[in-house]
């Protein structure tokens, strides 16, 4: 495997009064092909509406701007409609060929920024998400032939050219004021969204930052997407300490906040990676490889997605370390070294979880 790992920014790919979309290319970045996983940033201005499509892609959407989103979603196999509220932190999971339209229901200047990441092992260009829109200017109504239309809804044929052709916007439109959207439903809303910002943390060390994972037991619905979520917020110069998934599964981390320094390593102990990453960045880990993360002065934030409900990571420098599941013996000869320092080693990962505070 020789890729380049660099992280990316997004290519925006649509931009108007409504927003703009943003997309990671697999042409640009082969590794989102190689590892079947996607990516792309949605930005709604008020009153923009993202029109009603279906993708070919599983994927998580995480607000990382925004109080007063909307989405409205009709799942496979369904014939009703959930209208969900979005706002800054939270988690929704879009099953595949789930139909969806996203709208931001501010009347003032604040943008709705959805990111999505998911796996597109069954995408028609893999590495990236294709989407069919059921209106506008590239939509599949106006696909079909007017007799098709008229057949299908039995109309006449001018009938079914206004059906079909009325809309000319693409991907995103804005809203005259007044048009009142449908109104979200608060009971369900539990089942389906998930405010990661104000979960409880799995490892808070003072210092080094917040630790969270998401994972089906605790979120039920992201079965449905087939993913798990990460989302850390390492505080200045922490670390993110050494970890690879041991089921031979990708990871893929979009930077929200912040700047830092990120190292890979891969096969034979090679470092293939060892650069700078910034907010609206994205980086792609291969399967069994290595990452490690250090925040500069301001901190870094960052999201990240693995395949699975209960995706397997193991650390390398935490209490939690394979190293310390290993025999001392097997560790002294593994490593060459003394027992003394074999003991030493071990004691100090016993004081640290995967987040490492800095040492001054």
């Amino acid at each position: 495997m020789d890729f380049d790992l660099s992280p990316r920014l997004a290519q925006q790919l649509f931009d108007g009064e409504a927003g703009s979309y943003y997309s990671w290319s697999s042409s640009e970045f082969p590794l989102l092909a190689e590892e079947k996983v996607g990516a792309g940033r949605l930005v709604l201005q008020p009153r923009g509406f993202a029109l009603p499509h279906y993708a070919d892609s599983s994927k998580i959407g995480y607000v990382l701007q925004g109080s007063d989103g909307i989405v409205g979603m009709v799942l496979p196999n369904s014939s009703e409609e959930v209208v969900l509220r979005l706002k800054k932190g939270d988690v929704i999971p879009v099953p595949l060929g789930a139909l969806s339209w996203w709208y931001n229901n501010g009347d003032h200047s604040e943008e709705v920024v959805v990111v999505f990441l998911g796996q597109t092992s069954k995408a028609h260009i893999p590495g990236e998400f294709t989407y069919f829109f059921l209106s506008g200017g590239q939509g599949i109504m106006g696909g079909f032939s007017t007799e098709f239309i008229s057949r299908a809804y039995k109309m006449n044929g001018k009938e079914a050219d206004k059906l079909a052709k009325s809309q000319t916007g693409i991907l995103l439109i804005k809203l005259e004021p007044g048009i009142s959207m449908p109104h979200p439903n608060t009971e369900i809303v539990e089942k389906m969204v998930y405010n990661i910002d104000a979960a409880l943390a799995d490892v808070d060390v003072r210092g080094g930052g917040v630790f969270k994972a998401l994972t089906a037991a605790r979120f039920p619905f992201l079965e449905e997407a087939g993913l798990s979520v990460n989302h850390v917020k390492m505080e200045a110069n922490a670390m993110y300490s050494p970890s690879y998934t041991a089921d031979g599964t990708f990871q893929v981390f979009y930077v929200a906040r912040g700047t830092g320094r990120v190292q890979v390593v891969g096969i034979g102990g090679k470092r293939v990676l060892d650069t700078k990453i910034q907010a609206g960045q994205l980086l792609v880990v291969p399967r069994f490889f290595v990452v490690a993360q250090i925040a500069d002065s301001e901190g870094m934030e960052f999201v990240s997605i693995l395949p699975g409900t209960s995706p397997a990571v193991e650390e390398f420098a935490s209490k939690k370390s394979v190293w310390n599941a290993l025999s001392p013996i097997v560790s002294q000869v593994a490593l060459s070294v003394t027992p003394e320092f074999e003991e030493f080693f071990k004691s100090n990962m016993q004081k640290t979880t995967i987040l490492i505070p800095p040492t001054n």
